[in-house]
């Protein structure tokens, strides 16, 4: 099992505990069930994001999707019924799964869509814009605040000539 170490990453950031406790999450989860079923995360621009995930033979009511603490989790259980016939190869899986993704803050799942086997999931990041960068000018004068007050104190206590 590889191990990263963060040290020199945490000696310049403030407030990223929770990526070392993601990164040590994703080095423990050696489970083989992982892999299924198969899903691509595809990045539109910076804020948009889409799961698409193979989910052949479930249909909606087969699905459950929540999201809980910034964890987006997607199960499939599929209801076992009688086949007609016997099966001679059975390619087609019918086992349940769960499948987890750690969201980054202020991500949030725009919507949900199944078409033709494809479980597509939007996502979407709005950062409020009280968290959004400002823009701060640059002024050329002395600011009338403390320099200012600085001044009058010393022209007070200055001797003065008679």
């Amino acid at each position: 099992m590889t191990m990263f170490d963060m040290t020199p990453l945490f000696r310049t950031t403030i407030g990223f505990d929770q990526l070392a406790q993601t990164l040590n999450a994703i080095n423990a989860r050696q489970d083989s069930s992982a892999s299924y079923p198969p899903y691509d995360i595809i990045m539109d621009g910076s804020d948009n994001y889409r799961i698409t995930m193979s989910v052949a033979g479930l249909a909606p009511p087969d699905l459950t999707i929540e999201v809980y603490e910034n964890k987006l989790s997607i199960s499939g259980k599929k209801e076992k019924t009688d086949a007609h016939g016997e099966f001679l190869h059975r390619g087609i899986a019918e086992h349940d799964f769960k499948t987890d993704f750690q969201l980054a803050d202020h991500v949030e799942v725009a919507g949900a869509n199944l078409s033709e086997g494809l479980l597509t999931i939007d996502l979407v990041r709005n950062v409020p814009e009280a968290l959004k960068p400002t823009h701060i000018e640059i002024k050329t004068s002395s600011p009338p605040g403390l320099i200012g007050k600085a001044k009058k104190l010393l022209s007070d206590k200055s001797p003065k000539v008679a």
